[in-house]
């Protein structure tokens, strides 16, 4: 049926359409408007999808990540997946906020020791911040050896507990870096 200039399909009111056309729960065309025969889903839009793997837990479930103009429109998930066959938790289907959200800190936010205030430092700074207190801390608490004379080579005065949004890869590289160093205390709370 056609649209009559003025936003109604001509054949009158739906629920004369429905029973006309045998539709009595209003679920086929009868209830289709040009504003709803206009509508796509915008993952129709993307350039591009990339299959991913969501970042919140040790599960690993398949999303596929919608990409238009290098910007991520959709993420779903990936029902081509083994682990999730298509399926995300909350936390999952969110993820797409994660990356786009309005509320997202974007920049290095810092509270001095007793101060009230936070401040915006430069993420240079916070990363030099953050080595120099690494460095002390592995200094000052270092072991060479333990009470009975053991080879230990370590300091426990260092600790690193993962979050999760990191992934594999993020924590064998972590891992790796602090074996390195002698950090012994290194989990992770990713699990389900």
């Amino acid at each position: 049926m056609a649209d009559n200039g003025n936003g109604k399909r001509a054949g009158g009111w739906p629920l004369l359409r429905q029973i006309r056309e045998r539709d009595l729960g209003g679920l086929g065309e009868t209830a289709y408007s040009p504003r709803t025969q206009a509508l796509h889903a915008r993952t129709r839009d993307a350039d591009r999808v990339v299959r991913s793997v969501c970042p919140y837990c040790a599960v690993g479930c398949g999303q596929l990540v919608y990409v238009k103009n290098e910007k991520i429109i959709d993420i779903e998930g990936d029902p081509d997946s083994p682990i999730s066959e298509g399926c995300l938790c909350p936390k999952g289907q969110a993820t797409f906020q994660l990356v786009t959200g309005s509320q997202r800190v974007q920049q290095v936010l810092y509270r001095k020791p007793y101060a009230k205030e936070w401040e915006t430092i430069p993420l240079e700074r916070a990363m030099e911040m953050i080595a120099e207190r690494v460095k002390r801390a592995r200094e000052e608490t270092w072991q060479e050896e333990d009470e009975t004379g053991r080879k230990v080579r370590r300091t426990l005065g260092v600790a690193h507990l993962g979050g999760a949004t990191l992934d594999n890869e993020e924590n064998y590289l972590i891992k790796k870096l602090f074996s390195t160093l002698g950090i012994v205390q290194v989990e992770n709370q990713a699990r389900i």
